[in-house]
């Protein structure tokens, strides 16, 4: 199997794709991007790692820091490579390196994002243009390289996570709104490009903040977050969709 990854579902989705997954599915590589804000690893990408590894895939996880994934790879047991989202060379060399140590990777899933909030007149425009680079132009690099890896194989997914902000724009978050609005349309026009291809493409929006240690369920709104399981399980289900009847 083969995922990349770059932001919060890594454990729970790992956890979950490696107990579903079915013996024609994806089982060589998976390959994950860490979000390049200065959050830990969130519930979700734990989920992701996790359920993958149980399944029996090779999991990498990809970080400029990658000091921040040590706890998440002890627990998956997925391997760690340092590399920056937003700088061409290095996501290339991260390709080549991953593909020497696991193979290449047939499953990716991009989830880093640049966040950047402040109102309009005082944002700084080159803050303004690093988070654009690390939630789209990363998303670009990232895409490209795997896309070139999987039609060879005629087939492979390209997933990509999105936010609330990928459809509506926040006030003082500009920054992040475009980013997330370019990831978006960088989705949709991948998945018209490479479905015929044998790669699918999605585009994930996260509607909510996501449930974990720092951020408990309140009994009295048992909806007001979202289940970072019940969201792997979602990726996994898309992930799994038989080509005829994909989502994007």
């Amino acid at each position: 199997m083969g995922v990349v990854s770059a932001g919060k579902l890594d454990a729970h989705l790992r956890r979950r794709f490696l107990r579903q997954r079915p013996e024609d599915s994806y089982d060589r590589v998976s390959l994950q991007f860490r979000s390049h804000s200065r959050c830990r690893p969130g519930p979700q990408r734990v989920a992701c790692a996790s359920t993958d590894r149980a399944r029996g895939a090779r999991v990498a996880l990809a970080a400029r820091n990658t000091d921040k994934l040590s706890k998440l790879a002890g627990e998956t047991g997925a391997l760690m490579f340092a590399a920056d989202a937003a700088q061409p060379a290095s996501v290339a060399a991260l390709f080549d390196e991953v593909a020497a140590e696991i193979g290449d990777p047939e499953v990716v899933v991009y989830n880093a994002s640049g966040r950047l909030r402040g109102p309009l007149t005082e944002l700084d425009p080159a803050a303004v243009e690093q988070a654009i680079a690390v939630s789209a132009y990363g998303g670009f690099l990232v895409c490209q390289q795997a896309a070139r890896r999987m039609i060879p194989q005629g087939r492979g997914a390209i997933l990509f996570t999105g936010a609330t902000a990928s459809v509506k724009g926040y006030a003082q978050s500009a920054a992040f709104a475009m980013g997330k609005f370019a990831l978006r349309g960088l989705a949709q026009s991948a998945a018209r490009e490479l479905g015929p291809k044998g790669i699918h493409v999605a585009h994930f929006i996260i509607d909510g903040g996501i449930r974990s240690e720092v951020r408990r369920e309140d009994p009295a709104k048992p909806d007001a977050t979202l289940d970072p399981d019940a969201i792997a399980q979602t990726y996994i289900d898309v992930l799994l969709q038989h080509r005829s009847a994909s989502s994007q």
